[in-house]
């Protein structure tokens, strides 16, 4: 009897012990540094080989052109790239995935160290909160609204019009 419960309760290790492995293993968890992530614009990054569009914001396109304070056009796609390229830093960058979008993207959330990049791309308004899919950076967009920071200190299209526009 005791080499039979013994097996048992080694049994019932063993199990939850794959489990966890398997969990583990499938997690939608990315990791990396800098050098192995590469940003696209404003709200896109490859990392370990996977492109993620950042969940919950739209930045302008690539080839997209704003207007400053003084009303004169500027690249307003590379100044959002740029912006993401400086909030990510040489630092380790950690992405939860959220999802798939209809390119098959990852759609997620992305970290450097606990500030959440998504976020932080709408509160220095080189982003917007893309309510479209979620609400989760509406008040961050208009804080920056209402400071003027990023894009909101000129004018611009928003980019889901501004890509609607161009087809």
């Amino acid at each position: 009897m005791p080499q039979k419960k013994i097996n048992y309760v080694s049994s019932f290790y063993l199990f939850n012990l794959i489990l966890i492995l398997f969990f583990f293993q499938n997690s939608h968890s990315f990791s990396q540094n800098l050098k192995s992530v590469k940003v696209i614009d404003g709200d896109t990054i490859i990392l370990n080989n996977n492109k993620i569009r950042l969940h919950g914001i739209d930045a302008p396109e690539k080839n997209q052109i704003c207007k400053n304070t003084k009303n004169i056009p500027y690249k307003c796609g590379i100044s959002s790239k740029k912006a993401l390229i400086r909030i990510l830093g040489s630092n380790l960058v950690h992405c939860k995935k959220k999802g798939r979008d209809r390119y098959s993207r990852i759609i997620g959330v992305c970290f450097v160290n606990d500030t959440d990049v998504n976020q932080k791309m709408v509160k220095l308004g080189w982003a917007l909160a893309y309510r479209k899919y979620s609400k989760d950076y509406v008040i961050d967009e208009k804080n920056a609204k209402e400071n003027k920071l990023g894009l909101w200190s000129g004018s611009f299209i928003k980019p889901w019009k501004w890509r609607k526009n161009k087809r």
